[in-house]
């Protein structure tokens, strides 16, 4: 087997650090590393201060093949990558004609004048082999050196992206004689991550050495990352299947998807498949489920809409909850949401309709109904399901938590429906 190309990703500025701006990059990047074999192994995010760049530099040559570097490239005083990079490599800054007539061409077509400031884009490291920007000014640039591979690109994410995928990804491939890396995501919901792992310990520890497995925990699921290094494409993707196929038995029951597959997608094609219409009412989540669910090309399909019934007065005039209901048992109640998801349904002449009322905090609790005190039920024409949620404290987390296992309902019931 081929030897394995470390990779580290560095994010040059103050405004990732202030958290101003959110590093989407080095997601991007380590999906496209991967699959073309070189494996990220670590990333770092330094402000813009010349010392820092460069410790942060002389770390990186030490632990990793290829360093990445994104940001720092524009015409203020406060990006400092080139300058640094000159320092780093004992090199002096040297004007790069071919990157000053781009420079030039991008103002003119623009009608805009240029300034010095412009100018100086187009100044490079004397070492650096220049990689074309075709859609901004800020340059990428290839450095070889001690045997190591750097890469300094625009830390705008749609000028980072078409360099990298045009010049860098390629370049990369041809000059490393990298391994195959392939991944395969399994999906679960509705399963803690200690109970997952307990469910499949035993055959986790029958994975061959060239197949890891990682838990990734989100909102109400796992997801169980399979990741596989070899030299034969068709072999590993036939290792995996193998894999997949030896642990669904022991976890199928709350395994949703694979790979890109995502909850609200999922339960939309089920959906569509049998032929079922949608309608939704809200209390707690104030609209989330509905905004999950529309996120879907293609939703209205089978989404018909949705009721946010916050007060009590919409639940009875709008959903058709009985006022006894209500008196007698209250907003967060079995009762309640049972006849909200059949209210909802019979209002809006849907096949299915699915319901949220309860307590998503930080106010508003009480001994008998403490915050995270949530129902959530789903209605068709067969039966009526209802569910009671104990959550925590956090109302972002109550409201994405209740979305994930009402979806996550909807599809059981979806599913077996005849």
């Amino acid at each position: 087997m081929t030897n394995t190309i470390r990779a580290e990703i560095i994010t040059i500025g103050d405004e990732i650090l202030f958290g101003q701006i959110t590093d989407t990059n080095t997601q991007w990047i380590g999906t496209e590393l991967t699959n073309i074999g070189i494996r990220p192994f670590r990333k770092s995010s330094v402000g813009d201060q010349a010392d820092a760049i460069l410790q942060v530099l002389h770390e990186a040559h030490e632990r990793a093949d290829v360093i990445i570097i994104t940001g720092g490239l524009g015409p203020t005083k406060d990006d400092i990558t080139k300058k640094t990079l000159c320092t780093y490599f004992g090199v002096g800054m040297v004007r790069n004609e071919t990157a000053l007539a781009l420079v030039t061409s991008f103002f003119e077509k623009r009608g805009r004048a240029m300034t010095d400031l412009n100018r100086a884009q187009a100044d490079l490291p004397a070492n650096a082999v220049y990689i074309q920007n075709d859609w901004g000014t800020a340059p990428g640039m290839w450095f070889e050196h001690e045997q190591r591979v750097y890469i300094s690109l625009p830390g705008v994410p749609f000028e980072m992206k078409h360099l990298m995928t045009n010049r860098i990804l390629p370049k990369l491939a041809q000059h490393f004689k990298t391994p195959i890396i392939k991944h395969k995501m399994i999906r679960t919901v509705g399963i803690g991550e200690s109970f997952l792992a307990e469910r499949i310990e035993a055959w986790e520890d029958t994975l061959p050495d060239h197949i890891k497995l990682a838990y990734l925990p989100s909102f109400g699921g796992v997801k169980l990352r399979l990741t596989a290094t070899g030299d034969d494409n068709e072999l590993l993707d036939r290792e995996l299947a193998e894999q997949v196929q030896k642990v669904m038995p022991l976890i199928e029951k709350s395994v949703y998807g694979f790979d890109n597959d995502e909850l609200e997608n999922v339960v939309g094609t089920l959906l569509k498949e049998k032929n079922l219409t949608l309608g939704v009412a809200e209390s707690c989540t104030g609209g989330y489920v509905s905004s999950q669910i529309t996120k879907v090309p293609g939703a209205s399909a089978y989404f018909w809409g949705s009721i946010v019934s916050y007060s009590n007065d919409v639940k009875m005039n709008q959903l058709g909850v009985q006022p006894e209901t209500l008196e007698q048992f209250g907003a967060v109640s079995e009762e309640t949401i049972r006849q909200m998801a059949e209210g909802v349904r019979k209002a809006l002449g849907t096949n299915v309709g699915i319901a949220t009322s309860g307590i998503a905090g930080p106010d508003g609790g009480t001994p008998d109904k403490p915050v995270g005190t949530i129902w959530i039920a789903c209605a068709t024409d067969q039966r009526t399901v209802t569910r009671l949620l104990k959550l925590g404290q956090y109302r972002d987390q109550n409201i994405q938590l209740t979305t994930t296992y009402l979806l996550n309902m909807l599809r059981e019931e979806v599913m077996n429906y005849k």
